[in-house]
């Protein structure tokens, strides 16, 4: 398995535990490369859920089990390349929002396969001819064994007796 970004998508469901193929991918990630590997932006966006629907403590176990794992900047050259890509697709009329340019833009700047659920928004930017890798955890065969409802981060079954934090939209 290759070192890659994770999708906000993608890193919520392994915080909620419930999709057994996504656990499973996880789980033979962190085996490979000892953490998973997300952005300021996957990490300003579950703040953002958790701080509207006033989870307090859902965010103080989501901030404390982040602290182990690769968190990728947005510098100057992603924000570069993201501005690029958002300006392309608002001209070619298929804007994807803010957050997607930005992450796709981290992935890209560090040579990183990007894992997503969210395939369709992505696609438009390699359709752009970025060569942006999509990699989707829902689909991918399973490998090794997956329990469902189990969280795979490693603090969340610890913090808050077993609580896993729950990002919603």
């Amino acid at each position: 398995m290759n070192k890659a970004l994770i999708d906000t998508d993608v890193f919520s469901e392994l915080g909620k535990g419930v999709d057994p193929k996504v656990i499973g991918n996880g789980k033979t990630y962190r085996r490979s490369h000892g953490r998973y590997t997300i952005s300021t932006i996957t990490v300003m966006e579950i703040v953002r859920g958790l701080q509207r629907t006033q989870s307090a403590r859902r965010l103080q176990t989501f901030l404390a089990s982040i602290a182990t794992e690769e968190i990728l900047s947005f510098d100057e050259p992603a924000a570069e390349l993201a501005g690029r890509i958002a300006g392309e697709l608002e001209r070619s009329g298929q804007p994807i929002g803010v957050a997607d340019p930005m992450i796709a833009a981290i992935a890209l700047h560090h040579g990183l396969e990007l894992v997503t659920g969210n395939t369709a928004h992505f696609q438009r930017i390699q359709m752009l001819g970025h060569p942006l890798t999509l990699v989707n955890w829902r689909e991918s065969k399973e490998p090794g064994e997956r329990r469902r409802g189990h969280a795979v981060w490693p603090l969340a079954s610890e913090i808050l007796n077993g609580a896993t934090w729950n990002h919603v939209d």
